[in-house]
């Protein structure tokens, strides 16, 4: 007798992998199928990324398929401007669908499905109001009531609900809904609407119809089509799972249906993510559009400069579970995203708000060139030449008239190094009319030069600093978070410090050898970009991707 061939399967990392496991091991399915079913109705947010990642993810892993099917059956909100971003999103974080498809292009199929409801008895034509229906439905602690029209024939459902196709009804008019049970505990059990008549233009089908089927009857069904083996969701849709299957049963075209399995939302902090929300931050003004970088959006965080490999991090490293409520600290996130730019990314001195600095006795009209590692923990990257010359530029916050008891940057009187250069030390401070300081006079110490192998004296302060004459002019813009939480209120709030904007900023010259949408680290001030949209080669316009600053602390292992 032949020995039986075990299934060798990959290693299950959580209760979803489990589960598939022992599906596949007890034969329930041949090959894994999954799929990512966007409405699209906006562009995708941070809050989707978990469960891209799932459902493209167990399909690799699985050496199985993951369609991409738009679940496009509210027509006033869907647009294809959202299929074209949710495309362009998923292909970005380097995942690609095996089939695309669209629940419009089941709207024969799940009619057909609607008649063989309404002629096994389980589905009827109802012609409550929304506000009766919601009467009706009942409350969590008390059941609802029938509808006086449930107990309608099949001859006149049918006949009803063809009319209903034919446009001979006003929206709300009639609806067509399931025949389950109005006492159930389950509220999504308790006659749920199938049809809605709405008189709206498709963004594929145009005006063919005018019914459209509801999401938690179409969405199964599309499921059951496609052949998908595991429907992985968020918790939000726990309780619908048995209407899922409810469907699915009823219409009985399915041997083998597919499977339902729900896994913990990814809530993160000061993150708002309702589409309703990011839509009327839009439509308002507010921001300026769905790819700005203060948005959750994806197209948001591409612009501003995460990369698809720190917003992977952030959610593997966040694992998978069953457990509610847990929320993930925003500051996270930035931390996934310093980790994965510090050791590829050159560090370049740039100044935000300049002041001039004169160095009085350096020789006029002399350029000396100063070699720096483009990344002191990197020396893969080579390093590059910086002209230091009379007139410089450093920022206004490392000089102070009168020092606190802790500044050691620069201020009258004082020397510090300016970084891998010079000592300089301040002897005068020029002011305008308006008592501003527009200019600071300085001087240098030749024996100080950096690499020159000086051990003198010491000093507490490093700056940076960039050339007058050869640094480059950028438009730089600071980002933090959109939202603030009120503590008093308990809600989120608009943050009217979400941008701040250097119209002058000065970079030293090597940044113009660098392709535009290059990433660097700007010393002392953070990860920026050069937006690849906005920026010419005569006109920069850099992105603060995060400051270097954290609030994060990673666990010691």
């Amino acid at each position: 007798m032949a020995e039986e061939k075990k299934l060798s399967l990959p290693e299950a990392e959580n209760f979803i992998e489990r589960e598939i496991n022992r599906d596949l091991s007890e034969g329930v399915y041949a090959q894994v199928c999954t799929r990512f079913p966007p409405e699209p109705n906006g562009y995708m947010h941070i809050g989707h990324i978990k469960a891209i990642c799932i459902d493209f993810g167990t399909a690799q892993k699985y050496g199985g398929k993951c369609n991409l099917r738009f679940d496009d059956t509210n027509p006033a909100k869907e647009d294809t401007e959202y299929v074209d971003s949710i495309m362009e999103d998923i292909r970005w974080m380097g995942f690609q669908w095996d089939k695309l498809f669209y629940a419009s292009e089941y709207y024969d199929k799940l009619y057909e499905f609607a008649e063989i409801l309404i002629k096994k008895g389980v589905a009827y034509v109802d012609d409550l109001s929304q506000e009766e229906m919601r009467q009706y439905r009942g409350t969590l602690t008390e059941p609802g009531k029938n509808s006086p029209y449930r107990d309608r024939s099949v001859e006149e459902n049918l006949d009803l609900f063809r009319r209903m196709r034919a446009g001979e009804y006003k929206e709300g008019e009639k609806v067509l809904r399931a025949k389950i049970d109005m006492a159930s505990p389950n509220m999504n059990m308790r006659d749920p609407a199938i049809y809605r008549i709405a008189f709206a233009h498709h963004h594929r089908t145009g005006d063919s119809w005018c019914i459209y089927p509801m999401y938690d009857f179409a969405h199964p069904l599309s499921d059951a089509i496609e052949g998908i083996t595991h429907s992985l969701c968020s918790f939000e849709f726990e309780d619908h799972r048995p209407l899922y299957n409810w469907f699915i049963e009823q219409v009985g075209l399915f041997p083998t249906p597919p499977r339902q399995i729900e896994f913990s939302r990814m809530e993160i902090t000061n993150v708002v993510t309702s589409k309703r929300k990011l839509r009327a931050l839009v439509e308002d003004g507010v921001v300026e559009g769905w790819d700005d970088p203060r948005m959750p959006t994806l197209a948001g965080l591409r612009k501003r400069g995460y990369t698809p490999e720190s917003i992977k991090t952030f959610i593997t490293s966040t694992g998978v579970s069953k457990s509610r409520g847990a929320t993930i600290d925003y500051s996270y996130l930035e931390y996934c995203i310093r980790e994965d730019l510090k050791m590829g990314n050159k560090r370049l001195m740039a100044v935000l708000d300049p002041i001039k600095v004169v160095i009085t006795n350096y020789p006029e009209g002399r350029v000396e060139y100063f070699d720096v590692d483009n990344n002191p923990e990197n020396p893969e990257l080579g390093t590059r030449k910086i002209p230091f010359e009379r007139e410089l530029y450093i920022e206004r916050g490392d000089f102070m008239e009168e020092p606190e008891k802790k500044f050691f940057r620069l201020a009258p009187g004082r020397e510090v190094r300016f970084m891998n250069s010079y000592f300089i030390t301040c002897q005068e401070v020029v002011k305008d009319e308006r008592g501003e300081i527009v200019e600071l006079r300085c001087t240098y110490d030749p024996e100080t030069r950096s690499g020159s192998g000086f051990t003198g004296r010491k000093v507490k302060g490093t700056i940076h600093w960039v050339s007058a004459n050869a640094a480059v002019r950028a438009k730089v813009r600071l980002y933090d978070q959109l939202f603030s939480y009120n503590e008093e209120t308990k809600e989120y709030e608009i943050n009217a410090n979400s941008l701040a904007i250097q119209e002058n900023a000065l970079i030293e010259p090597s940044i113009l050898e660098e392709p535009l949408g290059s990433r660097f680290q700007f010393v002392r001030n953070g990860y920026f970009i050069t937006d690849p949209q906005e920026s010419t080669e005569d006109s920069l316009v850099i992105n603060r991707i995060v400051a270097l600053k954290s609030s994060y602390k990673p666990v010691e292992a």
